[in-house]
Formats: C-alpha cells, structure tokens, sequence
C-alpha cells in the first residue's frame, strides 16, 4: 500500500514514493513557492530564536577584524 500526503502548498495528494520527485510537493512549482514563502520570511517557527541574528541592525557598533 503506498502511503499518500496532501501537498502543503495546493493540497493535491501526492504519493510518497522516491520517484515523487518533488515530495511533499506536487510539483516544482508549489515548491518554489513554498521556498520564496520562506524566504519573503512569511512562514516562521514559533518560540524563541536559538541565538541572534547575525545580520541584525541591533549589533553593537564596535568595528570587526578582518
């Protein structure tokens, strides 16, 4: 029996097998926007942030050492 998901971007079913290329997506295109979701910062993981953001503007200004 193949195990299937919903993909999380449209909600189609998709089966879980290795030739799903894009598992859990349907397809490369509910990937990608998936992806720029992430990447627009419009999916978070709640709780607090395991260390600070590196590129954070609330970095002190003291001068780095190359």
């Amino acid at each position: 029996m193949t195990k299937t998901v919903k993909c999380p971007q449209c909600g189609k079913t998709v089966q879980w097998v290795p030739e799903s290329k894009y598992r859990p997506f349907c397809s490369e295109r509910c990937k990608l926007i998936d992806f720029g979701a992430w990447a627009k910062e419009e999916h978070s993981i709640p709780g607090e942030p395991a260390f600070d953001d590196l590129m954070s503007q609330e970095l002190d200004d003291t001068p780095t050492r190359h």
